[in-house]
Order: C-alpha cells, then sequence, then structure tokens
C-alpha cells in the first residue's frame, strides 16, 4: 500500500491510523530538521497557547519559526518551548520594523533564541507590485540583513509570487536576487508560493543554489488555479505529498543545495489533522531516499 493510500485510508480509521503516523513523524527528525511554522496553528493559539505547544511537540516537532507570544511575555513563551523540547529557529517580522528599526528586530529575535529572520511580504498598493516596489524592497533588506548580520541574526525574504511578474527580459524577482546581497539578505522559498504563480521550485533551486536558505513545505490540491497576485485559498492546503507541487522532487534537488531548516505550514482549517501527516509524509519520503541512495 503506498503511502498516500495510507493517508486516505486514515479519512475511515483516524485514530488508529493517525497515532501510526504521529510515530513515523517522530523519526523524521533524524532525516533532515523538519519544523513548523506555527501559523499553521493560528486559530488553536488564540484559546489555548499551553495546549497548542503541547500539541506541536508531541507531534514530533523540535523546531519552530514563530515570532508571536500570543499575549505571553516572551519569557513565558519560552518556558513553554522548552517545557515541550521546541526551539525558535526562525521569527517572521513585519517589513514596515525592518525599515524602521532593524535594531529592534535583532533584539526581538536574539531574546527569542532565533538565527533567522523572515519578511513575508512587501507593502504595494492593490495587486499592483511594480519595479519600484521591488527596488525600495531591496535596500530595505540589504541595510536591515546587514544589521542582523552584526548581531549574528540571518536574513531571509519569502516570496508570495507577485514577484514573478515580467522585468527587463526576467523578472522583479530575479532582479531582487541579483541586486539583494547574499551575504546580508537571502530567501526562503515556500514551494506553494513559488508554484502558484506559475514557476518550478525545483528549476529556481537548481538556478540559484546558494540563496534559498529556509523552505516551508506546502502541497495544493490539484486544479487550483494559479495567480501571481499572491492570493490564494487557504482551503486548497492539502497534506504534503497529495497534491500538485512535487514535494519529493524538490526535497531531492533541496538536499542538494544550501536549505538549512524545512518548516511544514498548512493554513487550511484541517491543520490540527492533516499537518501529523504531512510529517509522516516526509518520514515516508526521506527514508525511501535514503534507502534508495544505500544501494548504489
Amino acid at each position: 500500500m503506498s503511502f498516500i493510500n495510507l493517508v486516505f485510508l486514515a479519512k475511515g480509521k483516524h485514530i488508529t491510523i493517525l497515532l501510526a503516523l504521529t510515530c513515523m513523524a517522530k523519526m523524521v527528525q533524524a532525516q533532515i530538521p523538519i519544523g513548523i511554522e506555527l501559523y499553521s496553528f493560528r486559530n488553536q493559539f488564540k484559546t489555548d497557547v499551553a495546549g497548542t505547544l503541547e500539541k506541536i511537540g508531541k507531534m514530533g516537532f523540535r523546531e519552530i519559526e514563530g515570532g508571536n507570544t500570543y499575549g505571553l511575555s516572551i519569557d513565558s513563551f519560552k518556558t513553554l518551548l522548552k517545557k515541550n523540547n521546541l526551539t525558535t529557529v526562525s521569527i517572521g517580522v513585519d517589513y514596515k520594523e525592518l525599515e524602521t528599526d532593524p535594531q529592534a528586530v535583532a533584539d526581538k529575535a536574539k531574546a527569542l533564541g532565533a538565527t533567522y529572520v523572515v519578511c513575508f511580504w512587501i507593502p504595494h498598493t492593490g495587486t499592483e507590485f511594480t519595479f519600484e516596489n521591488a527596488k525600495k524592497a531591496v535596500d530595505v533588506f540589504n541595510a536591515a540583513g546587514k544589521l542582523l548580520k552584526e548581531n549574528g541574526i540571518s536574513f531571509c525574504y519569502h516570496p508570495h509570487g507577485y514577484e514573478f511578474r515580467p522585468y527587463a527580459q526576467s523578472t522583479l524577482f530575479d532582479y531582487m536576487m541579483k541586486n539583494m546581497k547574499p551575504r546580508y539578505a537571502n530567501f526562503q522559498m515556500d514551494v506553494f508560493w513559488i508554484k502558484h504563480p506559475g514557476q518550478d521550485p525545483v528549476a529556481l533551486l537548481k538556478k540559484y543554489k546558494k540563496r534559498f536558505l529556509l523552505m516551508h513545505l506546502k502541497d495544493r490540491k490539484p486544479g487550483t488555479p494559479g495567480n501571481q497576485n499572491g492570493q490564494a485559498d487557504v482551503e486548497s492546503n492539502v497534506i504534503l505529498g497529495t497534491g500538485d507541487v512535487n514535494i519529493a522532487a524538490i526535497i531531492k534537488q533541496a538536499k542538494k543545495s544550501r536549505i538549512k531548516h524545512y518548516f511544514i505550514e498548512d493554513e487550511s482549517s484541517r491543520s490540527m489533522e492533516q499537518v501529523p501527516r504531512s510529517l509522516a509524509y516526509m518520514n515516508f519520503l526521506t527514508t525511501k531516499t535514503k534507502k534508495r541512495g544505500s544501494k548504489n
């Protein structure tokens, strides 16, 4: 029986199969570092911070990407992380914070124990992302990235698709890649948000082998229409390996690149159910890859 069939069987035998998948998921940490983007459980955090972190720990995660302490002090939040054997690797920050007070960003990252800072969005009017937007962002990211590096923090930008609009025989993304200084500012690849605007994650990993340091693992329901507006129905997020993003091919290439940390992100209303199965798929995938490699 294939893993994909097992996933769908789990819908009918939820408890038994989910427990098995969770056990499988805990073994993935020995293969590649798989973390969780806490935004996946934003709705659960609204009512139960401690309980949600406990569930995350029990799923088998040890690394997180976050930044929000959900109304708790940083010290109280870190106490809960330690209790559940969770470590903050990366935090997300707002563009304006990087532009106006990058030192405060560095201080927050260090307080949470993070070694990476990620910006997820560049402000622009409506759906119009222009060269002027890209150029200003490059300046902001280079300047903030320099200060962050001086504080022992690495900076990455997370594209959302609007960056792939045409510019000078290439794209605005290519312009940003060329002009953001690698020693100060690099990228986090969200494989969904590379696929959604019509790009190929594997091709980009090959083209820019040393520029993607972090990765969001997210799959998309087959048949979902894409766009270059940075917009998508969150319910199009599906269990890793059951969508059209081709996670297996991406991981194969990502392991050859300089990806330092991977974070599962599931924005759907089914994240609590889907995330353990996605982590189990990553265990299946990396174990399968290892076995094949040992035969060569």
